[in-house]
């Protein structure tokens, strides 16, 4: 008898785990199986209803938008907007650790909300690596801070979940939205390999109300809090020229997808895209998509990390998937002095989308994420400049040269993507 109890209750917690482990390493909802056919051009007026319709919210006049390269620029801008804050500050990022960085990104804070300023803090279960002592410390100042996704034992089965975006919002008026979390390796100009190269962006106007929404949509499923006072969603007056949106995508997924927004995108565009991505696991549908795209005469170039990538898989898994693009022509360029975590894609000169999102399976599938696109030749332009810059420190790779990789390589490469899914 109580070896059947026994063979019932191992029975039991085996079956448990292999549903919670199916559970997580599914992909989600993912729901292109086939590329994006569109009709008309990124120049097309019809582009920008069809974006703002399809994605929501829709885009709105009235924006400022300006770049922060690297953490040197960053985080001093940053932390002078926390420093300047009078009613509130939201914060929810994925990586969020101890050190120089850290510590002083919590010192601020902290003083904030001492001084009587609500300061939110939404770290991701996994990304979120404070030590107890500065989480106290926090908290302590009236700092409130919530782990997105914490194991429950109701949520189990979707513990892969992890929420990717960067943002914050001070006073409901200026906000930060980019790659950059808040950690050391993400401090100094990209000077070596220790130090990564990054891009930020600082918005003003009223596309600040959607940022404040994106991260409001993720504090809500946390906490059961809505914020809805005018400390959190003031009135916005007009700031630049710029029209944008910021986008929030989950694995709740339908139209909230970053997946269709990129194949949107790509398959709008008329004349180039320039496309900076710290992770880069194309599947079929995307690899499809680049490929009709050069056929119709598009230019493509796509820079990625090089030699210093963080995540020696990725950069195999990604390479096993080059080939189709570099027959098609496709340019793709490895970034050589640092690890390489930018996320801009610019299409035509006119569109461009920034923010969290990399151009993989987790993305698109598993991850929370938050990209804000601008509608504009200059904004385009500039985000174009920074490309640039970034190509003369990179190394192109033909399809001589990928060919031309060792045995040992191609079996490496082959095999990283079996995992490629969880990369």
């Amino acid at each position: 008898m109580r070896q059947q109890i026994c063979k019932i209750v191992t029975t039991v917690v085996l079956t448990v785990v292999a549903v919670l482990l199916v559970s997580n390493l599914s992909l989600g909802n993912k729901p292109l199986d086939a590329p994006v056919t569109m009709h008309f051009t990124v120049a097309d007026s019809q582009f920008e209803r069809a974006i703002g319709s399809v994605l929501t919210p829709a885009l709105v006049p009235g924006n400022r938008v300006d770049e922060l390269i690297n953490g040197d620029r960053i985080f001093p801008r940053m932390l002078n907007a926390i420093r300047s804050a009078r009613r509130s500050i939201t914060l929810e990022t994925y990586i969020y650790f101890s050190g120089d960085t850290g510590g002083t990104f919590s010192d601020a804070l902290s003083n904030q909300a001492a001084n009587g300023v609500q300061v939110l803090v939404l770290l991701d279960w996994v990304g979120g690596e404070l030590d107890d002592e500065l989480l106290e410390k926090m908290r302590a100042s009236g700092v409130k801070i919530q782990r997105y996704n914490a194991p429950r034992w109701y949520n189990l089965g979707r513990f892969n979940n992890r929420t990717h975006r960067k943002l914050m919002i001070v006073d409901g008026e200026l906000g930060f939205i980019g790659g950059v979390g808040l950690a050391d390796k993400w401090s100094g100009n990209a000077q070596d390999s220790d130090h990564w190269r990054d891009t930020h962006f600082v918005v003003q106007g009223p596309v600040v109300a959607q940022m404040q929404s994106a991260f409001m949509d993720n504090w809500l499923q946390t906490t059961g809090e809505a914020l809805q006072s005018v400390d959190y969603f003031p009135a916005l007056e007009e700031a630049g020229s710029l029209k944008a949106q910021v986008f929030n995508a989950s694995p709740a997924g339908g139209a909230k997808n970053m997946q269709l927004l990129y194949m949107m995108s790509i398959a709008a565009a008329a004349h180039s895209i320039n496309l900076s991505v710290a992770y880069f696991l194309p599947d079929e549908v995307a690899i499809q998509a680049f490929v009709s795209a050069a056929r119709r005469g598009v230019r493509i170039r796509i820079i990625v990390p090089g030699p210093h990538m963080d995540m020696v898989l990725v950069r195999h898994a990604s390479r096993a998937t080059w080939r189709p693009l570099l027959e098609a022509g496709v340019e793709i360029y490895e970034y050589q002095p640092t690890m390489f975590h930018c996320k801009v894609l610019v299409v035509d000169a006119l569109w461009s989308s920034v923010g969290s999102s990399n151009f993989d399976s987790r993305s698109f599938s598993v991850n929370d994420e938050a990209n804000m696109n601008v509608y504009d030749a200059n904004f385009a332009r500039r985000q174009e400049l920074v490309f640039e810059h970034d190509l003369q420190q990179s190394l192109r790779v033909t399809l001589v040269d990928w060919r031309d990789r060792s045995h040992w390589t191609k079996i490496l490469d082959w095999s990283a993507t079996l995992l490629r899914s969880q990369l």
